[in-house]
């Protein structure tokens, strides 16, 4: 098997680059199906977990991280680009289904907090709070899919779409509200 490719083209990307890289990919891999739900929502459990951690170093550290903070924060997003690589190019593959309005929005939602990452239009504790809507957001979906037989009713199907159009609003109020970045 192929080495995963780098997070980035550059040598030594920045930690919000390579967040907003490992969200391109989540949601590439969700859109082309080469990622389940289930393995997305679970590395997007992995970047929150980061994402807390960063922010907990920043909180230790008057606002800023620490070389040592950079370097372990750095190589452990080393390794979850690794899980992503390896999790795309296992046996498992999700039913890409065209007609998915939930997948569409999922996948739209994971590029729109990418980009907000790279622009600086949000902050990493904006984007943390993001992915933890869309991951508490997956794991029911998950839950629904498993509970039903990989079917949702279209009661789960309004209800999840109605948290992705809440979720949707909130990417769109923390790309516009001019906080320090």
């Amino acid at each position: 098997m192929p080495a995963p490719p780098s997070s980035t083209g550059a040598a030594n990307p920045t930690i919000n680059q390579q967040k907003s890289q490992e969200d391109r990919r989540i949601a590439n891999g969700l859109a082309n199906g080469s990622l389940t739900t289930q393995e997305a929502d679970a590395l997007e459990k992995q970047q929150k977990q980061l994402n807390e951690q960063e922010r907990q170093m920043k909180a230790a550290n008057g606002g800023t991280l620490t070389p040592a903070d950079k370097a372990k924060l750095q190589q452990q997003q080393k390794a979850l680009s690794n899980q992503i690589y390896q999790s795309k190019h296992n046996a498992a593959v999700r039913n890409t289904d065209p007609k998915s309005g939930i997948g569409k929005t999922e996948q739209t939602q994971q590029e729109h907090i990418a980009q907000g990452l790279k622009s600086g239009q949000l902050t990493a504790g904006e984007s943390t709070h993001l992915e933890n809507q869309e991951a508490k957001i997956n794991s029911e979906r998950a839950n629904d899919l498993a509970a039903n037989g990989d079917k949702l009713t279209p009661q789960e199907k309004a209800q999840i779409k109605q948290q992705q159009k809440q979720v949707n609003k909130q990417i769109y109020k923390d790309k516009h509200n001019n906080a320090k970045r």
